[in-house]
Parts: C-alpha cells; sequence; structure tokens
C-alpha cells in the first residue's frame, strides 16, 4: 500500500529545492551585476582603467541624474519605447500573418522562400537612405527599419513552427474531412504557441536594434540620438548612460514577454 505522507514529503522536499533554486539562480544573477559595477567603479577610481575612455558607474549615475532633473530622460527614452513597441507589433503581427499563408498554401512558399531568404541576408543598414526618402526624416523612417529587420525573422521562426504541426494528427483530421482552416485552428496553433513565444523573445533583441539602427541614420530624439551626440562630442559618460537605459528597457520588454509565456503556459 502506498504511503500517501511519504509522497505528500517527496513532494514538498522537491518544490522546496525547486524554489530554493529559483532563488540561487535570482541571487547570482544580482551578484554578478553588483559585482560587475563595483569592480568597474574600483578600476576606475584606482586609474587601472581610464574613467574618461571607459566612464564609471558614480559617473553614469550623475549623468542619469542630470538628464532625469532636467526632463531630457523621459523625451528621449518615451521616443525610443514608442518607436520599438510599434514596430515589433506590426512586425510580430505582420511576420506571422505572412508565415501562415506560406503554411497555407504550398505553392506560395516555394514562389516567396527564395525572395525571403535573400532579403534576410540583406543588410537593413544599406537600405536607410531609400527609407529616408520614402517615409522622411522622423519616427516612421525608424518604425519601417524596426519592422524590416524583425519581420524576416518572424516570417521564418513561425513558418518553421507551423510546418512542425504533428504530421499524424494533421493526416488523422484530414482523414476525417476537417477543413484546412479547422487543421489550423485546432492543431498548429496551438502547438505553435511555444514557437511563438520564442519568435517574441527573439524579435524583443531585433526590434530594440533596428530603432536604435534607426535613429543612429535619422533622430533628434531617442536613446540612439543620445549614443551618437555623445561619441561626437566625446561626452562618453552620455554614451554609457544611454547603454545602460537601453539594457534597463530592453530587459523590461523581455520580463513583459516572460510573463507573457507564464500566462499562455497555463491555459
Amino acid at each position: 500500500m502506498i504511503d500517501k505522507n511519504k509522497i505528500s514529503r517527496e513532494r514538498l522536499l522537491f518544490l522546496r529545492k525547486k524554489r530554493n533554486s529559483k532563488i540561487f539562480v535570482v541571487f547570482m544573477r544580482l551578484f554578478i551585476l553588483c559585482a560587475f559595477f563595483i569592480l568597474w567603479e574600483i578600476l576606475a577610481q584606482t586609474g587601472v582603467i581610464d574613467s574618461f575612455l571607459s566612464s564609471s558607474p558614480s559617473r553614469i549615475y550623475k549623468t542619469l541624474k542630470s538628464l532625469l532633473v532636467s526632463g531630457e530622460l523621459w523625451v528621449h527614452v518615451g521616443t525610443t519605447v514608442y518607436e520599438t513597441v510599434i514596430g515589433f507589433l506590426i512586425a510580430t503581427v505582420l511576420g506571422t500573418a505572412i508565415a501562415l499563408a506560406l503554411w497555407w498554401s504550398e505553392n506560395f512558399r516555394k514562389i516567396a522562400e527564395p525572395y525571403i531568404i535573400v532579403l534576410n541576408s540583406l543588410p537593413k543598414i544599406a537600405l536607410g537612405p531609400i527609407i529616408i526618402v520614402w517615409f522622411g526624416s522622423g519616427v516612421k523612417s525608424i518604425v519601417f527599419m524596426t519592422v524590416i529587420i524583425t519581420i524576416i525573422v518572424t516570417i521564418i521562426t513561425m513558418q518553421n513552427g507551423f510546418l512542425a504541426a504533428d504530421k499524424g494528427k494533421t493526416m488523422l483530421l484530414e482523414s476525417m474531412g476537417a477543413s484546412k482552416f479547422t487543421i489550423m485552428r485546432k492543431l498548429v496553433l496551438p502547438q505553435s504557441i511555444p514557437t511563438f513565444i520564442s519568435c517574441l523573445k527573439i524579435n524583443v533583441g531585433m526590434a530594440w536594434i533596428g530603432s536604435i539602427m534607426g535613429e543612429y541614420l535619422t533622430s533628434r530624439q531617442g536613446i540612439g540620438y543620445l549614443i551618437v551626440y555623445g561619441g561626437q562630442v566625446f561626452k562618453l559618460d552620455l554614451v554609457m548612460a544611454s547603454t545602460v537605459i537601453l539594457c534597463i528597457l530592453a530587459g523590461v520588454m523581455y520580463a513583459i514577454v516572460a510573463l507573457l509565456e507564464k500566462f499562455l503556459t497555463k491555459h
């Protein structure tokens, strides 16, 4: 006879071990981050590294404080976040829709696939002057740059996810007279949720790359503009402070995607 108390005790030990493992991971992440900044500050203060060239956490803090007091910080952060989020959403929705169309029609997939591969290999920065001519110097150009950098990756990733749907179950549904739409709704889309989450995580990085790259080319506001401006006038504290802001914003966006993953995997 199975001892229920023993099973309960073993389960509690397992859950406790899992919780301790999560705490350890979070602690080590924070420890490594804090150790990095402390070491960086010590090396800068002792002159081991040139603080003019590499800045230091204390100088970055002063720069961020100055931007915050002047009100410039929220203007630049708001501009870049807006461009990144809009580009991210457009690329994700449109790219997923195109990938679904490629799954739906084999002929369309065979025709479009070479063009998608070529567009993916094309350096998007080379299109910068054309994009500026098309959309002008401003937010539209930056959003478009974000979209073209992110959308191809979305199409390729989601197409592979849709095509990886269980072939046996697909054939079973077809033999039962299920329509293409039913197969898509009942089988392909539910099985592609893990791929979609992975795609979102990739798109977070790609969207930030696109928006910053766009701001390098044409912008008077935004984190990318601060980095370019700081480099031009040799305010490297501003460059490093902008980079820190960028890392924080990307981390927050990734955390939102991680929360979405938890929500979707529970249902």
